[in-house]
């Protein structure tokens, strides 16, 4: 018998060995247990992967402090948060803490970003703070959105070291130091002179004691994982549906992504509830701040730009002017 616990990656090794032990003729029962905090294993939507809750509570709990902070000292604070490719994770947290903005790598559906665009994202908010009477915040951005970068502003990702699945080691980069240096010269440009910090969300969300949700969770996960086991159940990662009530096993074949052959990853839907509701506590550039002349007229005057250049400089962001690089 093997139970496998972990990520997507740990499911494609527990989906490969035992294949292999098919191919050799070895009788091997193999289930696998939704481990990541990520949240990013093809579960159906509303069921998390178990230690999410537990990050999240930890993460929302550190960014919470960090928003009181920004407001004591008039600041903003630059955080990248941990998940590699979806965006579960920072979303939970900056809607949990009540971040002032919070960037994912599903916003831009798969397609390349410029660090600099990201970098305009977060500069957009703080003029639209600013503009409010607020010179602070906390802008949160997903580790995934670095990886979606143009290898030509992160070329050195090339030569960060691999873990054993061949994914570049993200935690290993100071990618928050790196886009805080890019938002001050981006402000510095246009006039504006704000104090940044910039802050990573890493590996100490992985040790914290458990919540308990996740204590019910696991204990319940195991139980039916051995289960499975017993009544003669194989090649399946176990879930619990139907609000933890009843134990629903999935195939390893379903979950496999037939384009990469390997395990599918379930990115955040932009079109729920979670991520709509979400959004709207975000404060970002919209198109109405630059289309009504006094909302115009406030920003611009955070800066050095006159109106028409705040819309030359930062309309492409609500799709009003062409990149302006």
């Amino acid at each position: 018998h093997l139970v496998s616990i972990g990520g997507d990656d740990t499911a494609f090794s527990a989906y490969s060995v035992s294949k292999y032990a098919r191919k050799m003729g070895y009788n091997l029962r193999s289930v696998h247990v939704p481990k990541t905090i990520d949240n990013d294993l093809p579960l159906p939507e509303g069921i998390p992967t178990f230690g999410y809750e537990t990050a999240r509570q930890v993460g929302a709990d550190f960014v919470a402090n960090l928003m009181a902070d920004a407001l004591s000292t008039v600041r903003w604070y630059i955080v990248v948060a941990m998940g590699r490719k979806a965006g579960h994770l920072a979303l939970g947290i900056g809607k949990s803490a009540g971040a002032t903005l919070t960037l994912i790598p599903e916003e831009w559906r798969g397609k390349p970003t410029r660090l600099q665009e990201v970098c305009d994202i977060i500069c957009g908010s703080i003029l639209k703070r600013l503009a409010g009477g607020k010179g602070y915040g906390v802008a949160l951005v997903a580790e995934g959105v670095i990886e979606l970068m143009d290898r030509g502003d992160m070329a050195f990702l090339e030569m960060v070291e691999r873990d054993e699945h061949g994914h570049p080691r993200l935690a290993e980069i100071n990618s928050a130091a790196i886009i805080k240096r890019q938002v001050r010269e981006t402000l510095q440009d246009i006039g504006v002179k704000m104090t940044l910090v910039d802050k990573e969300v890493g590996y100490e969300l992985r040790c914290a004691d458990p919540c308990a949700f996740d204590v019910d969770y696991t204990r319940s996960l195991g139980q039916e994982a051995v289960d499975f086991l017993a009544e003669g159940g194989t090649d399946a990662m176990i879930t619990l549906q139907e609000n933890m009530t009843v134990a629903v096993p999935v195939s390893y074949e379903s979950l496999m992504d037939a384009e990469s052959g390997r395990t599918g990853v379930r990115m955040v839907n932009l079109g729920s509830l979670a991520y709509q509701s979400a959004r709207k506590f975000q404060i970002r550039l919209a198109g109405a701040d630059m289309q009504e002349s006094a909302s115009l007229a406030a920003l611009a005057a955070q800066t050095s730009l006159t109106p028409e250049q705040f819309v030359e400089r930062f309309g492409y962001l609500a799709n009003m002017a062409p990149r302006p690089y």
